[in-house]
């Protein structure tokens, strides 16, 4: 008899039916679905499946987290339901006929500013502290700057623009490169594309708006003249030119012989894609990004512009649930490339604060819920450190109106940005260190929404959880014990079964330990598949932490295993985040499903340089799936080694 012959039935119907199943694969722990129709899967019917530990939607994908058995689980699904498994790469194609084509467009913008987006980051900070040495007179009866009366200061200053127009004058060079990366075309190509919108032969960008016409430098071809115009710091033109590069190297890769494809693709994909970038896409683009940042500059100066900044506050956190929120990177680069500034990002960094404010009040809400507090506190504190999903998804969303509490907090803050005018220098650093991307003169009145964003949400959330909330859901009381206790007298238990034998758990791999929360995946950091802990490794190889038998490995991609200890404990290790896509490539395993393996035996060796160059963090991750009576206690922010380090402890 199959295993899940139940939940496989139960599951086919409550997601709509073999009829509404366009494709399905699997990973290491969930299963992955792309639906004809989404809103016929029964979520809450599908999540009271005993071995169905949650469910939720992502890039158009319907994943069921099941766990270890997952590939077991699959094989009887597939067999009973009638269907073909596909690859996870044909699952994903699937999965953009499922989202429209401003979710496909805004996900393509998410994928390319993904990888540029610290750099971002860092030169916002920079060009904030620069800013703060250089050009805020604090001095001499506020005279002068620390730049004005100290050497230091002042070759500091200078120096500092080295990295500012580096990422920021630059920027071209990087959008052009993630295309080339997210298309799987030749990134070297991109970045010679990016280089040659940013030359030093060219007009700077930043000067054209400066420079009559007639002193503007051209190139003259006899027939026709063409303006040596640079494109530093422009956001539309690099991304327009990025991918007529791609399209061209793709054509020519399918027309091209492979014995000469080396010579002839680089060439006949490179120069036309420079000519037509400097020709057509590079000034078309210069003028959609021009009336994209005039428009948006006009609804933050209008005399609406509180109402345009009450509407943008309230509806960003909904707008990041569903992944449009991208599209507000490319208008910021571009409202600082304008104007020298930007009056978005600090609405931005506020909604960040007031969702984790309204997460803080639920921490406070259910201090004596162990259980949600494990969730809260990780999603709060990343929240108001600029991260707001775990938060989002894991909480706000979960509970309703903390997501609602959070918005109006959010509009509230907005409208006092706005109003008193607060401008960033560039994007930085979203949630409280936001404040160190504003100009100094506008920090008072940031701080003043600041404060509205922590404080209206909190007092909020507060005041409708204390009403809302029950007393079990806070952690007041405890839910009601199993009724068959009047058996107990005559089996007592012994002792052994009653306090489980202590279990240590070595350290997997060489590096350093750091709480589960801080996983750049909801799965694992809200603990929807366990308790546990993550490593970043120095090395290379991921090793037992205790003698064990192999229940599962990932025979394709190699990334993770199963582990079962002797007293039925079950564990499941995952190499890296998303790193399933890599389909192998970099990754080698060293043992086997059935493999006997002690404490220190290799595991899995992989590739840190082939895992960076996919864009996936190497943050390995330990999970206890199946902790039967244990409770675990892990050791985090400490350097370990394998097999000799304590990591954990099953008590």
């Amino acid at each position: 008899m199959a295993k899940y012959q139940d939940a496989v039935r139960v599951l086919l119907d409550e997601i709509g039916g073999k009829s509404n199943i366009q494709a399905v694969s699997h990973c290491m722990t969930r299963m992955r679905f792309v639906l004809v129709d989404p809103a016929k899967a029964n979520a809450k019917a599908i999540e009271a499946i005993p071995c169905v530990k949650g469910t939720f939607t992502q890039a158009g994908q319907y994943q069921v987290i099941i766990g270890n058995d997952v590939a077991d689980f699959y094989q009887e699904f597939t067999a009973y339901a009638g269907i073909e498994g596909v690859s996870k790469d044909a699952v994903k194609s699937a999965a953009k006929t499922n989202q429209n084509p401003a979710q496909r467009i805004m996900g393509a913008l998410g994928e390319i500013f993904a990888p540029i987006i610290p750099a971002l980051i860092c030169g916002g900070l920079i060009l904030g502290f620069r800013n703060l040495i250089g050009e805020v007179d604090l001095l001499n009866g506020r005279t002068q700057s620390l730049a004005d009366v100290s050497q230091f200061w002042s070759g500091m200053y200078s120096f500092l623009w080295l990295i500012g127009e580096a990422i920021f004058h630059f920027l071209p060079v990087g959008i052009v490169w993630s295309i080339t990366k997210k298309m799987g075309t030749t990134q070297i190509l991109g970045i010679v594309l990016g280089l040659t919108l940013i030359s030093p032969q060219l007009l700077n960008g930043f000067s054209v708006a400066t420079t009559a016409p007639q002193d503007i430098p051209v190139w003259d071809f006899g027939f026709a003249q063409v303006q040596m115009i640079g494109y530093q710091g422009q956001v539309i033109a690099a991304i327009l030119a990025g991918f007529v590069l791609v399209y061209l190297e793709k054509f020519f890769q399918k027309i091209c012989p492979e014995v000469i494809r080396m010579v002839v693709v680089p060439f006949c994909a490179l120069v036309p894609a420079v000519i037509i970038a400097h020709t057509i896409v590079g000034p078309i683009g210069w003028k959609i990004g021009d009336f994209i940042a005039n428009i948006v500059n006009m609804g933050l100066a209008s005399p609406l512009k509180l109402l345009f900044a009450g509407v943008f506050g309230l509806l960003y956190a909904p707008v990041v649930m569903t992944g449009l929120h991208h599209m507000t990177n490319a208008i910021d680069s571009q409202l600082v490339n304008t104007y020298g500034g930007t009056n978005l990002w600090p609405m931005i960094a506020l909604s960040n604060i007031a969702q984790g404010s309204a997460v803080l009040a639920m921490t406070i809400l259910q201090k004596r819920n162990e259980r949600a507090q494990q969730i809260n506190i990780p999603a709060c504190i990343s929240c108001y450190l600029g991260v707001t999903e775990p938060a989002l998804f894991g909480v706000n969303m979960k509970y309703g109106f903390p997501l609602l509490c959070g918005m109006i907090g959010s509009a509230c803050a907005a409208m006092i940005s706005i109003g008193t005018g607060v401008t960033a220098i560039s994007i930085g650093v979203g949630g409280l260190p936001g404040i160190l991307s504003i100009f100094p003169e506008y920090w008072g009145s940031f701080l003043l929404a600041m404060a509205t964003a922590i404080v209206v949400p909190f007092v909020l959330t507060f005041i409708v959880g204390s009403r809302k909330l029950s007393a079990e859901v806070r952690g007041l009381e405890q839910p009601a014990p199993a009724a068959p206790a009047a058996a107990a007298p005559a089996q007592p238990s012994t002792p052994s079964t009653q306090r489980p034998t202590s279990i240590e758990l070595k350290a997997i791999a060489d590096g350093h330990t750091i709480a589960l929360s801080a996983v750049p995946d909801d799965v694992f950091s809200q603990g929807i598949m366990g308790d546990g802990m993550a490593f970043e490794p120095t090395g290379n190889t991921i090793y037992a932490p205790a003698d064990a038998e192999v229940t599962v490995v990932m025979a394709d991609s190699k990334h993770a295993c199963g582990l079962r200890l002797d007293d039925g404990t079950e564990l499941l290790i995952h190499v890296g985040v998303d790193t399933v896509d890599m389909h192998g490539d970099g990754f080698t395993l060293h043992v086997a499903q059935g493999d006997r393996v002690h404490t220190g035996d290799a595991l899995i060796t992989f590739s840190p340089d082939k895992i960076a160059a996919a864009g996936h963090p190497k943050t390995t991750i330990l999970v206890v799936t199946e902790p039967g009576d244990h409770k675990l206690t892990v050791y985090t922010d400490q350097d370990v080694q394998h097999g000799q380090s304590k990591a954990a402890v099953l008590d």
